[in-house]
């Protein structure tokens, strides 16, 4: 890794390769929040060979059991549980980022190393929980015919009810990622924030095979419903927040749930299959359009035989629960929201960062579908808040969604 250098206003890249230079920013972002720090990520760097995978799952493999330590001697120190639970939470960190580069290894390796590296990750969060004096509570959410982890994250351990913020997961994130998102700055001012893990996300998909669905409905309303029953939230000032592909999650879940006072789709997702059909010619597309599976099988097929793409459609494909490729894309085709934005009541900020490379445009196409109050909020690369949830903006977002969130619960009717 080399320093960047700023040009013309605008961070150069950490890393040549574009995955490794964008979760890099992601980290150096959180640490803002005191997910870790700043020198040991970029110590952490300095360990890794640029666009090699091995190298990134070693080096952030070794900082997360470095860090693990540190978390455990202090964890023995009563008084010292503050330095545990950062400790902590920076190593959940550091195993979560290690994973990002598991399906780039070899197949067996990658098989081998996906649970325990998951485990380790989670086993540091909830040992985090533990070091935090109570403030920090587990969660199970009756769903279904099983339940859903969550985490109510308080600023005390006096019970008074309180604005929560419930915050939504994107498709490969870490509950790490969702506390430099929000749930810090939510605690700061006063507030809970609540994480979970909803089908297709973190053990629900490695540990119980519970894939994702479109109708995020049915999952956060039952969220909803175990939180105002507790006498630490207050059921009249309810936030939402939604994090990459809960950009299309949340509002989806909206359009039925109207419980909230308002809510932040960051960014908007109108279309989440968009992500997915710029990688096809446009004969393929026209195959999927007609119907026509065997044909459209086969020439995936074909594509397969290409190692990195194989490993690339299966990491993709493994949180749909659907392995043959027809069946997928026409899956993702129905995750978008042009049926039901005019469903959606809750006052909606949404982000628009300079450079979003997933689904650009689309957060100004949801503010233009939305009846409901909507505001877009610009970040741009001139304030280093560019890319995909602003990756180096963390703050920058997280303090003017709160500020904007926190004057809806003020204007809301009195009862």
């Amino acid at each position: 890794m080399t320093a960047p250098a700023s040009r013309d206003g605008v961070v150069a890249p950490f890393f040549a390769d574009p995955d490794f230079d964008f979760e890099f920013r992601d980290a150096l972002g959180a640490a803002a929040y005191g997910v870790g720090d700043v020198g040991l990520w970029l110590a952490t760097a300095a360990r890794i060979v640029d666009g090699d995978r091995e190298s990134w799952f070693t080096a952030w493999s070794d900082r997360g059991r470095e860090l693990a330590a540190l978390a455990e001697a202090s964890a023995t120190d009563p008084a010292d549980l503050a330095t545990a639970a950062w400790a902590y939470l920076a190593a959940s960190s550091a195993w979560s980022r290690a994973m990002g580069a598991i399906d780039g290894l070899p197949p067996d390796r990658a098989d081998a190393a996906l649970l325990p590296t998951f485990r380790e990750s989670r086993r540091c969060w909830e040992a985090m929980i533990d070091a935090s004096s109570g403030r920090h509570v587990r969660l199970e959410v009756p769903y279904e015919d099983t339940t859903l982890p969550a985490w109510l994250l308080r600023p005390d351990a006096s019970g008074t009810p309180r604005p929560t913020l419930v915050m939504t997961n994107g498709s490969d994130g870490a509950l790490t990622g969702l506390w430099s998102a929000g749930a810090a700055e939510a605690l700061a001012h006063g507030w809970n924030a609540v994480v979970y893990d909803g089908p297709g996300q973190q053990s629900l998909l490695f540990e119980r095979g519970i894939p994702f669905r479109p109708d995020w409905e049915a999952v956060l309303t039952p969220v909803v419903d175990a939180l105002v029953a507790r006498a630490d939230v207050d059921p009249a000032a309810l936030t939402a927040y939604g994090i990459s592909q809960a950009g299309y999650w949340l509002p989806r879940a909206l359009s039925a749930e109207h419980r909230f006072v308002a809510a932040v789709a960051d960014p908007g997702v109108v279309d989440v299959s968009t992500s997915w059909m710029g990688h096809l010619p446009p004969p393929m597309t026209a195959l999927l359009d007609a119907g026509d599976k065997a044909t459209f099988d086969r020439y995936m097929a074909e594509v397969g035989g290409d190692p990195a793409a194989a490993r690339e459609f299966a990491f993709r494909a493994r949180p749909y629960g659907v392995d043959d490729p027809y069946d997928l894309f026409t899956a993702v085709r129905t995750y978008q929201l042009r049926d039901v934005a005019a469903d959606i009541r809750t006052p909606l900020l949404i982000t628009s960062p300079d450079d979003e490379q997933f689904w650009p445009g689309q957060s100004d196409e949801l503010a233009d579908l939305l009846t409901s109050p909507r505001e877009v909020l610009r970040f741009t690369r001139a304030d280093g808040a560019n890319l995909h949830c602003q990756p180096l903006g963390r703050r920058l977002t997280a303090t003017r969604m709160i500020g904007w969130l926190d004057a809806r619960i003020q204007r809301r009717p009195s009862t």
